[in-house]
């Protein structure tokens, strides 16, 4: 790797990516200790978390600039866990979680990112900015007209000093102005300290205090499984989305094995499972992130600010990180998808909402991406079948029928293809079925050609397969029975 390579993946303007890594360092502090306090454990646990998955990720991970972290998706999945079987069982499930993610990228799974459409992905960023927004509600609403006004007077600042000057991040401009105001008139406000206490020592390497027997592995494992899913599904997803925030590729198998390794780091320190976050990934990007120092430098800066400045970064109040995160939602929002819902394709369209429904329904971004895959699925399938037909003709004289296939014979065409033939005509003496412009894709597709053509053998009428192409043939020859010797028609369930 030449210094010009490494220099563009690190840190294409240093000072950019110091100052991205402390805007995010400062954001993540009050998340850690929320997405702690979601899985009932010491807010300690999501900061080392934090700090141990961040710092691994800009060295192993995938996608640069991205940040990953403790999140809120993970440590709903950890409640039950660590109620029944404490923090222990915790760090080993979160440690069994790294080893599956760095199988899964050994086995190169990253690359079915490829299959999630468009569609999918814009929903799940529309649901993830909506999601952003209303988790900023209980620190706004209700808590008096102090904290609306600090938080109007954050977004005006995130948005209005750009005007002036670019050389700073107006989110971390915000943070430290609302912070100085906060202490010098003592508002009474609630601030970072608030959240829960923040720790004064530094994290320390140690084997999970658990007993190592099958016991413990069956009592981890379907956690572990669940956490390995969803950290790669939310991972992939980020990274598409910063892929496309910056006009760059990066290496979806990496960022897997990327997120395991960071995730064992994790279990041995002390931390719980975590994946990327795209609102903080946003926070980079926006403010000049675009290399790996970012992602580094924010690990790095968390640790300082709560080992080191703990005293003063409780101070922060939670309206001006209040105004940071609203900022992410709006600009995280695809404005434009919701103009064009009309000039889209219905189905297009139909996938992006069921996306955002199902996931702000439910909370679980996993499950609005596999609804919305599946609802792809689905409408492609149908799409598909639309151009599938077949066309007859007869040659009188000589009594035999040609059947020309267009189109692609997979299970949701099958039993249409076998339709399609008429197996009682009278006075046929041979048919021709003319696949030159069609293509077989599953056992169900040669199933139904199997069965199409032993039904006409049965009645005494020879049938004459041409036209297929290789990749046909090929299956046919695998999978298909009426070309073998002394095949019979099986019965139905057999």
């Amino acid at each position: 790797m030449n210094f010009v390579h490494m220099r563009s993946e690190w840190a294409p303007n240093v000072s950019r990516e110091l100052m991205a890594g402390l805007v995010v360092a400062l954001a993540l502090i009050p998340e850690a200790i929320a997405f702690s306090i979601i899985a009932g454990v010491d807010p300690k646990v999501g900061l080392y978390a934090s700090f141990c998955i961040a710092v691994v990720t800009a060295f192993a991970g995938g996608r640069p600039a991205m940040i990953s972290a403790a999140t809120g998706a993970m440590a709903l999945l950890m409640v039950d866990l660590v109620k029944d079987h404490g923090v222990g069982h915790l760090f080993a499930a979160t440690i069994l979680t790294g080893l599956f993610q760095i199988v899964a990228g050994a086995l190169r799974l990253g690359n079915l990112m490829r299959f999630v459409s468009r569609s999918v992905v814009t929903g799940f960023v529309n649901a993830l900015a909506i999601l952003i927004f209303l988790a900023q509600m209980p620190e706004l609403l209700g808590q008096g007209n102090t904290v609306y006004l600090m938080t109007a007077v954050g977004l005006g600042l995130i948005y209005g000093l750009p005007y002036l000057t670019k050389a700073v991040p107006s989110p971390l401009v915000t943070i430290v102005l609302l912070t100085g105001v906060s202490m010098y008139f003592g508002l009474g406000i609630r601030t970072v300290g608030d959240m829960g206490a923040l720790p004064s020592e530094l994290p320390w390497v140690a084997l999970p205090q658990v007993p190592f027997t099958l016991e413990t592995l069956w009592i981890i494992l379907p956690v572990s499984l669940t956490l390995t899913m969803v950290g790669l599904l939310e991972s992939l997803m980020t990274a598409a989305i910063v892929d496309e925030m910056t006009d760059t590729t990066s290496d979806k198998n990496r960022e897997c094995a990327g997120q395991g390794a960071a995730n064992i780091v994790s279990g041995f320190f002390g931390g719980m499972a975590g994946c990327a976050m795209i609102g903080q990934s946003v926070i980079n990007v926006t403010s000049g992130g675009r290399g790996r120092l970012s992602t580094l430098l924010a690990g790095v800066f968390l640790l300082f600010l709560i080992v080191v400045l703990g005293p003063y970064v409780a101070q922060i109040p939670m309206a001006a990180l209040v105004a940071v995160m609203i900022m992410v939602s709006l600009n995280t929002f695809q404005w434009r998808s919701a103009r064009m819902l009309l000039t889209h394709p219905k189905s297009s369209s139909f996938v992006m909402l069921g996306t955002v429904v199902v996931v702000v329904a439910t909370h679980d971004l996993a499950k609005g991406v596999l609804f919305g895959v599946i609802l792809s699925g689905l409408f492609f399938a149908h799409k598909v079948t639309r151009f599938f037909k077949v066309e007859s003709t007869r040659d009188d004289a000589a009594g035999v029928r040609t059947y020309a296939i267009t189109g692609q014979i997979f299970f949701a065409t099958a039993e249409a293809f076998h339709s399609a033939f008429d197996f009682r005509e009278e006075d046929l003496k041979g048919v021709v079925i003319d696949l030159h412009a069609s293509h077989f894709w599953d056992i169900s597709s040669i199933s139904a050609l199997d069965r199409v053509v032993l039904k006409f053998r049965r009645h005494g009428i020879p049938v004459e397969v041409v036209g297929m192409n290789e990749a046909t043939a090929n299956m046919v020859e695998r999978l298909g029975t009426h070309d073998k010797p002394d095949a019979i028609l099986q019965a139905p369930g057999h």
